[in-house]
């Protein structure tokens, strides 16, 4: 055997003792080593996660700023953009031009921009012009004026022709005249007769006007929209009309419906040549408005005119001829046993005492209106609260007959008598 063989035996031989490469010394240095390596490689990812988190929040705060200064973008390029000019479309021609009228009075033929559906574009349709070339950029919603929208009573009144006392032929005229129109209209085709487009009102002040109205639409489940016609007079020029306008729009849209206009001589008294100032041709443009609206009502439509005045003789003749309102109701003073009737409806809620007698009262109140038979009541009412009772007595009832009556017959009286009426 070779002297080369015989060395690897010995070297492979299990029972020759390996002398160690790394000493326990060098050993222990590279432990050491490898310890702080370690805690080395872990202080730098959690540097690294930090740097990470802080990374990720510098872009969301970056991201953040970056939409505030889009929106301030926004917000000043809305700034430094003219206003557009409202307007109303006219006539809508060949292609995609327009005739449109603007808020400030002329007429101008523009073109409608590409992104405006041309179905949308129609006559008397509010637009939005460009300020300088005048080209309609969008169409408007259509929306009624606040004051006109305010006119609408939403719920329906709870006014009932129970609740008024007297009346019986006011009551089976304004029927005849309003209530089936609504609720039977076959009656009329049947027939072949155009029912009343509208009725007026007319008496002294508290004889029950207006509470008659209110019952009607009661009975009618229509909606009720009262405007008081001193309301219709505007400062500028064509806002009168405009509100005529958009009220009868805004009976059409809601119908079936009920409009009463209260205290009509304010705008339909009678126009004179004499009358020479601006607001009295304002008033007279409102009216002409107001008498148009009544000619193209449809008379058999659900929309039904109600107006009511103590002045029907300062009233324009073309208010009061047939075809506009073709029924005349006259509202005057309750007579003894309709005096009766009200004073009990009054004083049904109330703790009368035995001595009360309401057919007495009646006799005594000639010349009340409903209005004044109502404060009688109330004040009588008073009077028991005042000496702090739950009944009320006779003698309360002849106090606030005293009080009433001194404020109707001395209203310029500066000295106050106990009550709430002078």
């Amino acid at each position: 055997m070779s002297d080369s063989a015989q060395n690897s035996e010995d070297v492979l031989s299990p029972n020759v003792p390996l002398e160690p490469i790394i000493s326990s010394e060098e050993l222990a240095k590279l432990r050491k080593t490898n310890i702080s390596l370690e805690n080395r490689n872990y202080e730098l990812r959690e540097t690294v996660r930090q740097l990470r988190l802080q990374t990720a929040a510098a872009e969301s705060e970056r991201d953040q700023f970056r939409r505030e200064a889009r929106k301030y973008k926004t917000e000043l390029s809305q700034m430094k953009t003219p206003p557009l000019v409202i307007g109303s479309v006219e006539t809508l021609l060949d292609g995609r031009r327009v005739v449109v009228r603007s808020t400030t009075g002329p007429q101008f033929l523009s073109h409608v921009a590409e992104n405006v559906d041309l179905a949308d574009v129609l006559p008397g349709a509010q637009c939005a012009l460009h300020p300088q070339s005048f080209v309609l950029l969008e169409v408007l919603p259509k929306k009624y004026d606040a004051s006109v929208s305010a006119m609408e009573v939403e719920e329906a009144p709870d006014v009932t022709y129970s609740d008024i006392g007297g009346l019986s032929t006011q009551k089976n005229l304004l029927r005849e005249a309003i209530e089936l129109p609504l609720l039977k209209p076959q009656l009329f085709e049947k027939t072949g007769i155009e029912p009343p487009k509208g009725v007026l009102l007319y008496g002294p002040p508290g004889t029950g006007k207006t509470l008659l109205a209110k019952a009607a639409a009661h009975e009618t489940h229509a909606s009720f929209i009262r405007v008081v016609a001193s309301e219709l007079v505007q400062k500028y020029i064509g806002e009168g009309a405009r509100l005529v306008r958009e009220l009868f729009s805004l009976a059409r849209e809601k119908a079936p419906a009920i409009v009463f206009i209260d205290e009509i001589d304010a705008i339909g008294a009678s126009r004179s040549a004499d009358a020479y100032s601006a607001g009295d041709h304002e008033v007279s443009r409102t009216l002409m408005q107001l008498l148009a609206e009544l000619d193209g009502f449809n008379a058999r439509g659900n929309v039904k005119i109600i107006a009511a005045t103590n002045r029907i003789d300062v009233l324009d003749k073309a208010l009061l001829r047939p075809g506009r309102f073709d029924r005349i109701i006259e509202f005057p003073l309750p007579t003894g046993e309709e005096r009766r009737t009200i004073l009990s409806i009054h004083t049904r809620k109330m703790h009368l005492a035995k001595d009360v007698d309401l057919d007495l009262l009646s006799r005594e109140t000639d010349g009340f209106n409903g209005a004044e038979l109502m404060a009688v009541t109330v004040e009588a009412g008073m009077q028991a609260i005042r000496h702090n009772r739950s009944t009320v007595r006779a003698k309360d009832f002849a106090e606030a007959l005293s009080a009433v009556r001194r404020g109707r017959e001395q209203p310029e009286a500066r000295e106050l008598p106990p009550g709430m009426y002078l």
